[in-house]
């Protein structure tokens, strides 16, 4: 009896022929394997029409030196360009991936409902991608954590310039010393480094950092932008219709609903969808998402006391702002 094979998904197509083509010699073996048969055939015509003059011991490793050096760098350089070719090849299969599986699920929500369960292929192919991802998000929460750690020591460190511990008189606490945050060094932590080599970003997250409501309100932005992370949602990604300073003037004065609803810029479906589900879902998330929006409610109505129109506008285009476009229109805020 003739089994009926199930159609394979778009994202399992392209996980078996990126398998196979990862199998396979490639062009970089083929090429490394003829220049080292080129290279070998050179050095043995060369020495053996050079004559028998000098050969000794030295004169044989320096021919051994001459003959298997370069092959031996060839193939160095193969395997590393492979490496790297098979790198793209599997980032690129998860991206899309997750792209499809996004689109299913979402397609799904639209067509069945919530009462619907996932298609068995959908649940496959999480599981599938779970596994292949592990490894990456332990390094990325290793890094996160370590970068994190660092700066809370820079932080507390005592400053070289005044000594060990400044003099302080009694009653008055440290926060009282530091001189106040500048709004160019607050927008520069609220979007956060852009790599681990961004020496301007932490050290503005630093001084952030310093600033107990500041540091109330990273911290509160990481949290959320670490969960959005965990649903495939990056703020990087967003594409936000950019409203204008007079309007977010206006929400720092207290003004919400729809006459503010231009503040929601983020337009992104499937983000919308899946930050929607996860509030209703995991309480956690939800929990982490008003505490950051309340916190970035005074935040930004200290900021807008001092901030030149520019100043929100440059606010505005961070990581920590189009996350509080996108939960706020998840929560209502502009409803």
């Amino acid at each position: 009896m003739e089994q009926k094979q199930e159609p394979r998904s778009g994202a399992a197509v392209i996980l078996s022929r990126t398998s196979e083509a990862s199998a396979g010699l490639s062009g970089i073996e083929l090429t490394a394997a003829a220049l080292s048969v080129i290279w070998l055939i050179i050095s043995v015509v060369f020495f053996l029409f050079s004559g028998d003059d000098g050969a000794d011991g030295l004169r044989f490793l320096l021919v051994m030196m001459v003959v298997f050096f370069p092959v031996g760098m060839i193939w160095v350089a193969a395997v590393g360009a492979r490496s790297s070719r098979i790198m793209r090849e599997e980032s690129t299969r998860l991206q899309t991936a997750i792209d499809a599986i996004r689109h299913a699920y979402i397609t799904q929500n639209q067509a069945g409902g919530r009462d619907q369960p996932p298609h068995p292929s959908i649940v496959k192919k999480l599981e599938e991608i779970s596994e292949a991802q592990k490894k990456a998000e332990t390094t990325l929460a290793m890094f996160t954590s370590t970068r994190a750690a660092q700066i809370a020591v820079q932080a507390a460190a005592p400053d070289p310039e005044t000594g060990d511990q400044p003099a302080l008189a009694l009653g008055t606490p440290a926060e009282a010393l530091q001189p106040p945050l500048s709004n160019a060094d607050f927008v520069r932590a609220l979007h956060f480094p852009e790599t681990a080599e961004d020496q301007e970003g932490f050290a503005a997250l630093r001084r952030a950092l310093k600033d107990r409501p500041s540091a109330q309100l990273v911290q509160a932005a990481q949290d959320v932008l670490t969960l959005l992370s965990q649903d495939g949602i990056y703020m990087d990604d967003l594409r936000p219709d950019m409203a204008r300073p007079e309007l977010w003037r206006r929400f720092a004065k207290g003004e919400r609903g729809r006459t503010i609803a231009a503040l929601g810029g983020v337009r992104d479906r499937s983000s919308l969808a899946l930050a929607a589900g996860r509030m209703k879902q995991d309480p956690i998330f939800r929990d982490a998402a008003h505490h950051f929006l309340r916190l970035f409610d005074k935040g930004f109505a200290r900021f807008e006391q001092t901030a030149s129109d520019a100043e929100i506008s440059e606010l505005a285009g961070t990581r920590t702002a189009r996350a509080f476009m996108l939960l706020g229109r998840v929560t209502g805020t502009f409803d």
